[in-house]
């Protein structure tokens, strides 16, 4: 992907995320509630949030370096937010709990993202 298209889907993954946080604080408030998962619903949509403006970095950085570690970043941040944030929300909601694996799954590849994300920096100081 381009490095605009990086930037276009964090500030839309960024956007879900805050609009997903509203929906659970207001519409699903005595739901969350009553299920004593409101703290569940509120990680996943804090790590959603903070993974798209990682998505809006990622193409920042890729603009400037033109490194590959740049495009697996932003893959590892898509999927790992997909699969952390995902199946937290599902959890809160009280989905399968055959999906309580997968969020570790999803925290590492968050991890491997914003490794991969400082070796495209480190990368791109090289280079310039």
């Amino acid at each position: 992907m381009r490095p605009r298209h990086w930037i276009a889907l964090g500030a839309l993954w960024t956007a879900l995320g805050v609009a997903l946080g509203a929906f659970g604080a207001h519409a699903l408030r005595e739901a969350l509630a009553a299920s004593d998962h409101t703290a569940t619903w509120e990680t996943a949509s804090r790590y959603h949030t903070l993974h798209g403006v990682a998505l809006c970095v990622t193409g920042l950085v890729a603009r400037e370096s033109r490194v590959p570690s740049c495009a697996t970043a932003g893959v590892l941040f898509a999927i790992g937010s997909l699969l952390f944030s995902g199946s937290l929300y599902w959890l809160a909601l009280d989905g399968p709990k055959w999906l309580g694996p997968v969020t570790p799954l999803g925290g590492s590849a968050l991890i491997a993202g914003w490794v991969m994300l400082a070796l495209a920096s480190l990368r791109a100081s090289e280079r310039g």
